[in-house]
């Protein structure tokens, strides 16, 4: 069969990552280099649209405290620990950031108009705005968006339908909202389920067909699946394939899981972890936990006394205060391993190095312990009362194949080391994705399921259009509060 992929590159930022002079979101910074058909795995023909992204230089504490038939391959950004997107929308084309999130379902983008985004100090401009006057092909839908984030962020304003275009996809039609009033520099794409769209969890209205699903019904892919690739802390490149499998960017087998039921709906993207260990201790067995999947959390979040005993392994100091953890940086160093289990037989094994965050004040000084060690985040912390999420400190040492279609996860050990590209299409059917093996057992989640699969701010009360993703636990005030403590005390021990 003849495979058309459309392709873009992946980049990532580290801390002290610089932007060349003068970059900024727009045409100098993005360029398009269409490679030749070549010929790959099984001689099948390859065409391939390459999108690179120079890495923005953006506060990396701003970055880390959100917690929040053919194959489409889209470019994501990594700004230290938060995966972006760049695209255009309308006619002619507009170009924007967007955060990818899988653990919410609506696309959004701010309008320059906006209070927020005309502040004098624009805000919005780095990551693009959005005007749909100046767009040949919007159409206006209604004015009911309204989405909100557990970290107090959110959006509303209209509901449009316009062009998006993703690497040399061009998505006609695609439902999406501009926020008119917002609290946010960047947009959101949303690529989870659409029952978890926040007007359906508000409403109870007929879901609209966000992303995955508008790629599938113009017959740009055949099944409303996606691989995610992060790559480790170091890199600066991964990927993201709509209807496609990169069998160079993991090893091992894809193993298949059953996404978890909440209140009989599929809702959010969850999979049972069954067992934790830190190199050869186990931490905790029979869990029977339902995980979020999340590449809108900076971080991991699981049991608090999970979280406690990894901790008290890792030589983590814990400050109760601000729910987060610290670390030597030269912890980064050490040769330890934290295995995550799921349904016999899937592992995913995260070395220690990639738990170690670096972070910075406002100032731009890295804090520091009473000793004078320089300190770092340790990227797991307690769930407390909320949802547990792998973060994308877990998803960057796991390759994680979403299938909308048939309610399953697939995952493999991420490669480590540079591999050539052999891309797969993700066919329709019951079978779609190639060489992926489902577990024979699978075990249901008893433990971390909620009745709604909506996630509840920590006052207590439920918000309108609140999402599950995107930074749903570590607001910026919490991890600023958190920074600060440790500068200007210089005591952590």
């Amino acid at each position: 069969m003849k495979l058309s992929l459309l392709a873009a590159s992946l980049l990532g930022r580290n801390l002290g990552s610089e932007n060349p002079a003068g970059t900024k979101l727009g045409r100098d910074v993005l360029s398009a280099d269409k490679l030749s058909s070549t010929p790959k795995a099984r001689d099948v023909p390859l065409h391939v649209v390459r999108l690179d992204m120079w890495r923005n230089d953006q506060d990396p504490i701003e970055s880390h405290s959100r917690r929040k038939r053919q194959v489409v391959e889209t470019a994501v950004d990594n700004m230290l620990t938060l995966y972006f997107v760049n695209a255009t929308v309308g006619t002619p084309p507009q170009e924007v950031r967007l955060h990818v999130d899988t653990g919410s379902s609506d696309m959004w983008v701010n309008t320059p108009s906006s209070d927020y985004c005309s502040a004098a100090r624009r805000p919005c401009a780095n990551a693009g705005t959005y005007d749909p006057a100046h767009s040949g092909t919007h159409t206006l839908v209604d004015n009911s968006f309204n989405i909100s984030y557990v970290d107090g962020s959110g959006a509303s304003g209209d509901f449009v339908t316009d062009v998006l275009t993703i690497g040399d996809a061009s998505v006609e039609d695609l439902q999406f909202g501009v926020g008119l009033n917002t609290t946010s520099p960047r947009g959101i794409l949303g690529i989870g389920y659409t029952s978890n769209e926040a007007n359906v969890l508000r409403d109870g209205v007929k879901p609209y067909e966000n992303l995955p699903i508008k790629l599938v019904s113009q017959g740009l892919i055949q099944s409303a699946a996606f691989s995610m690739f992060l790559d480790d802390f170091d890199s600066r490149t991964g990927t993201v394939l709509f209807g496609g499998i990169d069998r160079g960017h993991f090893t091992g087998d894809l193993i298949t899981v059953p996404i978890q039921q909440e209140n009989g709906q599929y809702r959010r993207l969850l999979v049972t972890l069954d067992k934790i260990g830190f190199d050869d201790a186990t931490i905790s067995e029979n869990m029977a936990l339902a995980v979020l999947l999340d590449s809108g959390s900076s971080i991991t979040y699981l049991p608090d006394n999970v979280a406690q005993a990894i901790f008290k392994k890792a030589d983590a100091t814990y400050m109760e205060e601000q729910g987060l953890a610290f670390v030597p940086c030269s912890n980064r160093q050490t040769a330890h391993d934290i295995t995550f289990s799921f349904d016999d037989p899937l592992s995913i094994v995260v070395p220690y190095s990639e738990l170690v965050l670096n972070i910075a004040t406002n100032s731009g000084k890295r804090p520091i312990f009473g000793n004078g060690e320089d300190a770092c985040l340790f990227g797991i912390a307690p769930a407390g009362s909320g949802s547990n999420v792998l973060g994308d400190t877990f998803m960057r040492s796991a390759y994680v194949v979403f299938d909308l279609e048939n309610n399953e996860i697939s995952m493999a050990q991420a490669a480590t080391s540079e591999v050539q590209s052999d891309v797969a299409e993700i066919a329709a059917g019951s079978d779609p994705v190639p060489g992926a093996t489902r577990v024979a057992k699978p075990v249901a989640a008893t433990q971390g399921l909620t009745n709604t699969g909506q996630e509840v701010p920590e006052d207590g009360n439920e918000e309108e259009g609140v999402a599950i993703g995107l930074g749903g636990r570590s607001p910026a005030a919490v991890l600023m509060a958190a920074v600060v403590a440790v500068a200007a005390t210089v005591v952590l021990c």
